[in-house]
């Protein structure tokens, strides 16, 4: 059988623009649980995966796939690469989420959109999602009071707006009053402009870029079906269940165009074998750990044989800690695992442009050229009063600290990272500088309070620095770079930086890393 390669075409082509090329795939590095190609035309994006164990373990079947592609959109997948069809996104996404056959692309679902630029469940962020590469938004489909389909993940709109109570019990009116929050909301987000949007609304705004997934919208499927008919976006929208096999067929038999997709786990695994040969064109699989039966490789043969596998990788429990964090410090601990291992042609994720830049290029986290960057728990040896100073006995944290030692490290959902950060506290490091230059600092860091903390750092024993405020990002799970603002000159060779927390300002957040970027190169 020949090796399965799954590729990521260039990014969206315009209306009779020329058809991208497909980048060359090669092995990877001895134990790498997938294989991404670096070499690729200028053009293209290059290569996510070339896995010839994956086409062993998953077992594409090129023949039936490509006669169930051309019976189903009129399109032969043997020409998907070679010419770019004249249409939107949203009918090249609609037709890729149909196709499973060899050489398929991984498509890519943002969680919630694009909320690193724009509130959750916003239309900003379901723009922003699509404009970054996503083919696939994921919304949450709530009723209002007076029955109109809303875009909203909580029962409540405690998190996210201004305002509270159940969205069943708020009138449309009342809800579109109301304003939301940045990013993933909380009570010390900042209040935007933007404000809940209907799923017309959103429907709307993706009818020409991509497909919507319908989460939560199952209960009310019939109203949300209504909305797709009205907006003219049967084939954008998603819907997903795992409900009874046959309380799906019924809906699928009276709304025949309606895109569906099964979740499956190990509580309903069995659901796949009940469709028969009427399954859905994809699968969502949930496996909080590798030895579920959903991730077993047979299973995911099947799957994988008649339609598309989804996985989802913003947490641990999601896909058995194959997340996007992990996937940050190293592919194989995330999305090449998922891709060449467990069969995933969707990843649902809350990094889509890193999941983007790491299909087009085999690379995630990449450190800037000219730049430094060292992980939070690496700080200097010596111990306490030398290497560190915490308020703290032992690691408060359930991340790998060094033993014996105080310095709290937690895992955050693939993120290792220093947290439980408090007052006096101070951590140095030593760091590499590769050219003599000027550099900023830059602070990989989360928390859900604002401001966050402060800190001061010192080199090499001079005296601290002015203080720099820790902005927040909404959620301890929501790492961003933030700039200290600060740049100093420094030269070539070691240096020792001790980054210390004001006593007196209030501290809680998280440290990622720590990057020294160069100024005006």
């Amino acid at each position: 059988m020949p090796p399965l390669m799954i590729l990521r075409r260039v990014g969206r082509s315009r209306p009779g623009s020329a058809p991208p090329a497909p980048g060359r795939a090669r092995p990877g590095p001895a134990g790498s649980a997938l294989a991404p190609s670096a070499t690729a035309p200028t053009r293209c994006r290059a290569i996510a995966a070339l896995v010839t164990a994956c086409a062993t373990a998953l077992g594409a079947t090129p023949g039936a796939s490509a006669a169930e592609h051309r019976a189903r959109t009129g399109a032969d997948t043997r020409d998907t690469y070679r010419h770019a069809p004249a249409d939107t996104p949203a009918d090249r996404a609609h037709r890729d989420f149909l196709d499973h056959g060899p050489g398929i692309s991984v498509m890519t679902a943002a969680h919630r959109g694009q909320w690193r630029k724009a509130p959750e469940n916003s239309l900003a962020a379901l723009r922003a999602a699509f404009a970054d590469g996503a083919e696939i938004v994921e919304a949450d489909i709530r009723l209002t009071k007076d029955g109109v389909p809303v875009l909203m993940h909580d029962a409540t709109v405690d998190r996210t707006t201004d305002g509270t109570g159940r969205v069943a019990d708020l009138s449309y009116a009342r809800l579109r009053a109301l304003r939301l929050r940045e990013g993933l909301g909380g009570p010390q987000a900042m209040l935007t402009a933007h404000r809940v949007p209907t799923l017309a609304e959103a429907m709307r705004a993706a009818r020409t870029s991509g497909l919507v997934n319908l989460d939560q919208a199952w209960k009310d499927r019939e109203a949300v079906w209504r909305v797709l008919v009205e907006t003219g976006t049967v084939r954008n929208g998603l819907f997903k269940s795992a409900a009874p096999v046959p309380e799906v067929r019924a809906f699928r038999a009276r709304h025949p165009d309606a895109l569906y997709m099964h979740l499956v786990d190990d509580t309903n695994a069995a659901s796949v074998t009940e469709f028969g040969t009427d399954r859905p064109p994809a699968f969502e699989v949930v496996f909080d750990d590798v030895g579920d039966a959903v991730a077993d490789a047979a299973f995911l043969r099947g799957l994988r044989s008649t339609g598309r596998v989804w996985i989802n990788s913003m947490r641990d429990a999601l896909a058995a800690r194959y997340t996007d964090e992990a996937s940050l410090i190293a592919p194989a601990r995330g999305w090449a695992t998922l891709i060449g291992v467990h069969g995933a042609s969707i990843l649902q994720t809350d990094n889509v442009e890193e999941l983007e830049t790491y299909l087009a290029t085999g690379v995630a986290g990449a450190v800037p050229p000219g730049a430094v960057r060292v992980q939070a728990e690496d700080y200097a040896p010596g111990g306490e009063g030398t290497g560190y100073h915490d308020v703290d006995a032992g690691n408060r944290g359930d991340g790998p600290g060094r033993p014996g030692e105080d310095v709290d490290v937690c895992d955050l959902d693939g993120a290792v990272a220093v947290c439980w950060m408090r007052g006096s506290e101070w951590l140095a490091y030593e760091v590499d500088v590769p050219q003599s230059g000027r550099y900023t600092l830059k602070a990989r860091v989360s928390s859900p309070y604002s401001p966050a903390g402060t800190y001061r750092v010192a080199v090499d024993g001079n005296a601290p620095g002015p203080p720099v405020t820790v902005a927040g990002t909404t959620s301890h799970q929501a790492f961003a770079l933030q700039d200290s603002g600060q740049t100093r000159q420094l030269t070539q060779g070691r240096h020792t930086l001790r980054l210390s927390l004001d006593e007196a300002a209030f501290q809680n957040w998280n440290l990622d890393h720590l990057q020294l970027e160069p100024v005006g190169t």
